[in-house]
């Protein structure tokens, strides 16, 4: 059985860039948490030519309702002109970890 929580991974730029855009979900509600993998080394083609570049791994922790305005804020703010935004569903979790996403997120502050 699925819950209604989600794991959404995203790829961007190490450093402030990564920590904006994580501190920029939390404090608007759309996660109750990202976590922060810095030093992943990414290998893709991007206009026909192979690219590599060093990134950070955002973990982000969100109900899959919030998912929709996650996606758009995220897009409007991330420098990638098409940003890795993948949603994975969560099929369990502690119970009292998954009760604390929920309460982060509806006790965001208007913004």
């Amino acid at each position: 059985m699925t819950t209604p929580y989600c794991l959404v991974l995203c790829t961007c730029p190490e450093g402030d860039v990564a920590t904006s855009l994580a501190r920029f979900l939390v404090e608007e509600g759309l996660a109750a948490c990202v976590n922060l993998l810095p030093g992943v080394d990414s290998i893709y083609r991007w206009e026909g030519e192979l690219e590599t570049a060093r990134e950070c791994l955002l973990l982000i922790k969100t109900e899959r309702s919030r998912y929709p305005e996650l996606e758009t804020r995220l897009r409007q703010a991330h420098p990638y002109q098409i940003p890795e935004i993948i949603a994975l569903p969560l099929e369990r979790g502690l119970t009292d970890y998954l009760h604390w996403i929920s309460s982060c997120l509806c006790s965001r502050t208007p913004g």
